[in-house]
């Protein structure tokens, strides 16, 4: 008997990162060495004092239920930062916690739109985006991110995009894929169009603490943006706590009893030894999470400057995250036929930028988060494969 699916079910997508991830690790055991650069990982270990935190919540009993918008001494340890960080006044009653920064984008998708309407993200960009948008029946509008003007959108070609039906606008920075940053010209004429016609953005500022070049300037921090901003931010990045699914978003007043009943009814709450944790993280030591963005900082150079090298591939120096992407269009193949020949061949997981939109066409994303060592070696083997398997056989 085949059982039958809600419709919504064919317009939700995946994130390519965990099946290649799955597909490298299927080589490896079969004995085959990969190279890991496609999962958005730190292969660095949690810090000490953050791992002891959440032990000792542990012993102490903190393994019962919570408020659903998370623990009242988080969410002030929360609001303390993002106040600081971003220059702006935030109360921890605008706080909402989540297991993971991902239910934020989904329950503010969820929230605001529905069939009829329009969002407007960033492509390429993180596939959530674009796969909530289609899950909840609206019309995902893309901001294509170009290459020539390092991975930020046309400001003009936005205006264009906004109409009566935009419900929500959805920008990265620092973005995934890309690294790319928004400049305060960007975020100030995005700002124009929201206030102009009273449309929230949601601002994905995971990689907020991974900046390389110039600063991070939220849109949050512009007074024009208060009550339309809904920030987006975790702890998986910066202090190496990708398993321990924690993040959280601000919100203005009204969003949050609503993204809060969305919490109640789909995970309840956010582990309570977890978010002990996460106080330690914000308020405990910098000095691991620094030393990490220091060496994220050296790797970028190694890769961008060895893709450099390659007959046929060309990089743009990545303002900050982890994460190079590099044009490959002078290979003569496409994306995913170049990922695929990496992995296959190579021992390389790299991801098509197509896994991450249409306009990722021409692009591989391949995550810095792993050794010098390694990366030298993956550059290496690249190198070899657009020498061996590439139709212009680049010289």
């Amino acid at each position: 008997m085949t059982i039958r699916l809600a419709t919504a079910m064919s317009r939700l997508g995946t994130e390519t990162a965990f099946e290649v991830l799955a597909r490298a690790r299927a080589l490896e055991a079969q004995g085959r060495e990969v190279i890991h650069l496609e999962i958005g990982e730190p292969d660095f270990d949690t810090p000490v004092s953050i791992v002891e935190a959440g032990c000792r919540a542990l012993r102490e009993g903190f393994t019962h239920y919570n408020p659903s918008a998370g623990i009242p001494e988080l969410r002030q340890a929360i609001a303390r930062k993002v106040s600081r960080t971003r220059g702006i006044e935030v109360r921890p009653e605008n706080v909402v916690v989540t297991p993971g920064a991902k239910p934020i984008m989904y329950f503010t998708i969820m929230a605001l739109a529905e069939p009829g309407d329009e969002v407007l993200y960033p492509n390429p960009g993180f596939p959530i985006y674009e796969s909530m948008i289609n899950f909840v029946g609206a019309r995902a509008v893309p901001m294509p991110l170009l290459e020539e003007k390092d991975f930020r959108f046309d400001v003009d070609a936005f205006r264009r995009s906004v109409n009566d039906r935009t419900r929500l606008i959805i920008i990265n920075s620092p973005a995934n894929p890309t690294g790319g940053n928004l400049l305060a010209s960007d975020l100030d004429a995005i700002a124009d169009v929201a206030v102009a016609r009273r449309i929230p953005v949601l601002t994905d500022e995971v990689y907020s603490e991974m900046v390389y070049d110039g600063e991070f300037v939220s849109i949050a921090s512009n007074p024009r943006m208060q009550g339309l901003s809904i920030i987006l931010d975790g702890f998986s990045k910066t202090y190496a706590m990708t398993g321990w699914r924690l993040g959280f978003g601000i919100f203005p007043d009204e969003l949050v009893p609503h993204i809060t009943r969305l919490v109640t009814n789909s995970v309840s709450c956010t582990a309570t030894f977890i978010q002990r944790a996460g106080i330690e993280a914000l308020e405990g030591p910098q000095d691991a999470a620094r030393a990490m963005i220091a060496e994220f900082r050296k790797r970028r150079e190694v890769i961008v400057r060895g893709l450099n090298r390659i007959p046929g591939i060309r990089c743009v120096n990545p303002a900050g995250a982890f994460y190079a992407f590099p044009n490959i269009t002078g290979t003569g193949l496409t994306s995913r036929d170049f990922a695929n020949v990496l992995l296959d061949r190579y021992g390389v997981a790299a991801l098509s930028g197509t896994s991450f939109g249409s306009y990722g066409e021409g692009y591989l994303r391949l995550s810095y988060a792993n050794s010098v060592e390694n990366l030298n070696r993956a550059l290496e083997k690249i190198e070899t494969a657009v020498r061996e398997c590439t139709p212009t056989r680049a010289r």
